[in-house]
């Protein structure tokens, strides 16, 4: 029986980055998310416009300010650069969830920034 407090950690996979030659300094990069059942993300940022998929399962987001939202296969979900990302987590505990994240960022910036 999992827990959240032994849940697994989220595995992100990069999948493609790409410098923006008309946006000078910003890039495209892509990964993959794969959370364990029952696996969580701390509050962080992004500092970047993020676009997020949901290939399978279904995960739970929610951003300061707005209400959570439990997102399955095909949908999508956005944060902009000045979101904090206050609930991210799947929503199952006994299944894994997959999505495809793409973010639009400052080159050499750090994807993820923990917030306190």
């Amino acid at each position: 029986m999992s827990s959240p407090l032994l849940a697994q950690q989220a595995e992100v996979t990069p999948l493609f980055s790409k410098d923006l030659v008309d946006m000078p300094g910003k890039e495209g990069l892509m990964v993959t998310v794969n959370f364990p059942p029952g696996s969580t993300d701390s509050v962080h940022r992004h500092n970047a416009h993020v676009f997020i998929y949901v290939l399978e399962g279904s995960i739970v987001m929610q951003v300061e300010g707005g209400k959570p939202v439990t997102l399955t296969p095909g949908q999508t979900f956005y944060e902009g650069p000045n979101d904090v990302h206050t609930v991210g987590r799947n929503a199952s505990d006994t299944k894994p969830a997959k999505f495809v994240v793409f973010f639009l960022k400052d080159k050499q910036a750090p994807v993820l920034v923990p917030v306190k």
